[in-house]
């Protein structure tokens, strides 16, 4: 099977975010038939949801692998579960999150997953990582990431680490 490219949304909020997502990452390069060929910068982002909770911190990773999408997804669930995420409260304080952004060219409307992700282009501690690694990514609508309207919006963003190493 050839490979697909996949990005993966990343974020934590809760504990030692920065520990939690380095993990993260060691997880995602141990996915059977699959290898991290991206990593963007780490970003601090002022939280979406209820109020009263601390700064996120994101990236976005590129992933090479032979697993399905939803196969991918129930990976990315594991990786969350091993980490303490807790699903409570929609948009509320987690340990982890990652989210499949995109995956090749699919377009995909079932219960369990949306793809590309519905809310990617809106989110800038999103598209500002995903941008950091992939800007001349096509979408599957034709357009590329970097023709995004929100490309330029930092508001509520602060880069921390500058690249991947961050993730070592």
């Amino acid at each position: 099977m050839t490979p697909a490219q996949a990005f993966i949304g990343l974020g934590s909020n809760l504990g030692d975010a920065a520990a939690t997502l380095r993990s993260a990452v060691a997880c995602l390069r141990k996915l059977p038939g699959s290898r991290v060929t991206g990593l963007s910068s780490l970003y601090r982002s002022t939280p979406l949801g209820p109020p009263g909770q601390d700064d996120y911190l994101n990236a976005v990773a590129r992933l090479e692998t032979v697993l399905t999408p939803h196969s991918l997804l129930q990976a990315l669930h594991i990786i969350e579960d091993r980490h303490g995420r807790v699903r409570q409260q929609r948009w509320g304080a987690r340990t982890l999150d990652l989210d499949l952004l995109l995956y090749g060219n699919d377009v995909i409307t079932s219960p369990d997953l949306t793809l590309p992700h519905p809310e990617m282009l809106n989110r800038n501690f999103v598209l500002i990582p995903l941008l950091d690694i992939a800007p001349d990514q096509a979408l599957p609508d034709g357009r590329r990431v970097r023709e995004a309207s929100t490309a330029s919006d930092r508001s509520g963003l602060s880069e921390l680490y500058t690249g991947p190493s961050w993730s070592n």
